[in-house]
């Protein structure tokens, strides 16, 4: 038994997404359908589209989403028919060495897998009539419905709307983590953000969530400061260079930033954060450039100021935990959420939806599903 879904097919790099009817096979006995009901367009999507982030093809698309559990393998625990969960490209084994000590954003147990575009027994759930078809991060959510494994599924709240849990998958949970979970941001702290997309924004919301005193937000494009002053952010700029950002910062906080936040994935911006944090200060990366990307390190200024310098993967969250929270801080009025939500779309305007973002348009687009 199986069933068609429409999808957003990805054939071949720097092309168009595909919309077409694919085969959806039923679940393993490990397996969870989910009927999608909202998925968020990243960055992390585009990286596949330009070859940066390398991925077997063809592939439906889409790490960010969340839905309606419509049936179970026989021998799934994690969730019930009915549920509503919010899907997790990093799931984890619980029993590594990374996860028995609380770090299962580090597992690499189903690396391959994900990595690969299939489900855990490394096959394909979507085919067409050339044959099988990856599915992104094992989810493809840019697809009406998916088969998952059940360790890529949280259970949230009814009540928190599905394109604010389809967040809570990437982009909410990698910003809002690295602050809360990686960072540890303390009350009165200043912070740099540098990049106001859909993770800047959320670090933004981090920040102010942990009471920074100052919370400094750099972008390049005018038309996002709006939404990251109404997120939390103190002070937007946009800066001539790296050298022009560092002065203004240095007249904003006196000394540098106590945080500062690499929200884009540039080596050139990697290397001016070391430069916006004072002394005992951390620096975060929480942007991903390609695989093989350095920087230069001034090893003895970092010795003599005592800054540190660290990476932050998927908000270093444990995802069964943290997705409850941000969604019960997005209830309770903490995180402003719905407020980044800013452009829907149906699923057969995926490609507008990318070049919408990729213009520059604030706040995250989310691709809206009728079930």
């Amino acid at each position: 038994m199986s069933e068609n879904t429409e999808a957003a097919v990805l054939y071949e790099t720097n092309s168009d997404l595909v919309v077409e009817s694919l085969n959806l096979a039923v679940p393993g006995p490990t397996e969870v359908f989910v009927q999608m009901g909202a998925a968020g367009i990243c960055h992390s999507d585009v990286h596949v589209i330009s070859g940066q982030a390398k991925q077997i093809m063809p592939c439906v698309l889409g790490h960010e989403g969340a839905g309606r559990v419509t049936s179970v393998g026989e021998e799934v625990s994690r969730v019930i028919v009915g549920d509503h969960v919010v899907l997790s490209w990093l799931p984890y084994c619980k029993s590594c060495y990374h996860c028995v000590r609380g770090k299962t954003h580090l597992c690499k147990t189903f690396q391959t897998q994900v990595g690969n575009g299939t489900l855990m027994d490394g096959t394909c759930r979507f085919n067409n009539s050339s044959g099988p078809v990856r599915q992104l991060g094992s989810l493809g959510c840019w697809s009406e419905s998916v088969v998952v494994p059940e360790e890529c599924c949280v259970s949230v709240d009814k009540s928190i709307p599905f394109e604010i849990a389809a967040l809570l998958g990437c982009a909410v949970t990698t910003g809002v983590g690295a602050v809360l979970n990686r960072a540890k941001v303390k009350k009165g702290e200043t912070v740099v953000v540098i990049g106001a997309g859909g993770v800047g924004l959320s670090v933004i919301m981090g920040a102010k969530l942990q009471g920074a005193s100052q919370i400094i937000c750099i972008d390049q494009n005018k038309n996002t400061k709006k939404l990251a002053m109404e997120l939390g952010a103190t002070e937007f700029f946009i800066p001539a260079n790296n050298q022009d950002a560092h002065n203004k910062i240095i007249v904003l906080t006196s000394v540098g930033a106590d945080h500062v936040f690499e929200a884009v994935g540039k080596r050139a911006l990697q290397s001016a954060a070391i430069d916006y944090c004072c002394s005992g200060g951390t620096v975060t990366f929480v942007g991903l450039d390609s695989e093989d990307a350095t920087i230069n390190l001034k090893t003895t200024a970092i010795t003599r100021a005592e800054k540190t310098i660290s990476g932050s993967i998927y908000g270093s969250a444990c995802t069964d935990k943290d997705f409850l929270l941000y969604g019960e801080k997005f209830l309770d009025g903490d995180l402003p959420i719905n407020l980044m939500v800013n452009r829907r779309y149906k699923l057969n305007e995926i490609n507008i939806a990318i070049n919408d973002m990729l213009e520059g348009k604030p706040g995250r687009g989310v691709i809206v599903f009728d079930n």
